[in-house]
């Protein structure tokens, strides 16, 4: 008796031919048959979820750069704190200060009057997007400047008017120590460029 996969090779290679040729006995029948049938089914299924997802990524590109490419003309989205304060002292209703630091302010000198906390980190997630106005200004502060930027094209790409306070809360507190910690990266900045 030939073995299995001799018997396999000289019969029809094409899924036609395997699926109901006769080689359909070594499938173990109607239970393999159906099977196979549901395998190919999902299959294409994942084909065309791949196809989607493949397109949705090129539609999130597209959005990502629609925003980006306006990044320049809108100043970056900083924000000077003077002109915050000012936004503040004149008591404006259009816009929300959202202090992005990673541990709450009480435990970092403080907070501007009025300030939500929601760390950068937990910005995007969805209870948190529903505490932003998508019809006001949002300013996120971070330490520096630099960790509150991460969530502000996600932030403009779901319709938010999301902007930065220049340098954070380093240019909010006077001796705030992510600004002596700045400082002290400018001092010992030495090093070669081309």
């Amino acid at each position: 008796m030939d073995s299995l996969s001799n018997q396999v090779s000289k019969s029809t290679y094409n899924l036609t031919g395997f699926l109901k040729g006769r080689n359909s006995q070594y499938l173990g029948g109607g239970y393999h048959m159906k099977k196979i049938s549901i395998l190919f089914f999902a299959a294409i299924v994942m084909t065309v979820i791949s196809v989607s997802a493949g397109h949705a990524e090129e539609d999130l590109a597209k959005k990502f750069d629609e925003v980006l490419s306006q990044a320049q003309a809108q100043k970056d989205w900083q924000i000077k704190a003077a002109d915050v304060y000012a936004m503040i002292t004149s008591k404006k209703q259009d816009f929300l200060i959202v202090d992005v630091r990673p541990v709450p302010p009480g435990q970092q000198s403080g907070k501007i009057a009025g300030s939500i906390f929601i760390p950068y980190y937990d910005i995007m997630k969805p209870e948190n997007l529903k505490k932003l106005p998508k019809d006001k200004k949002l300013i996120l502060a971070c330490v520096t400047g630099q960790t509150q930027n991460l969530p502000i094209v996600p932030l403009r790409v779901l319709g938010y008017n999301a902007f930065t306070m220049s340098f954070g809360m380093s240019s909010w507190i006077k001796g705030y120590f992510g600004g002596n910690f700045m400082q002290g990266a400018i001092a010992g900045a030495n090093y070669p460029v081309e």
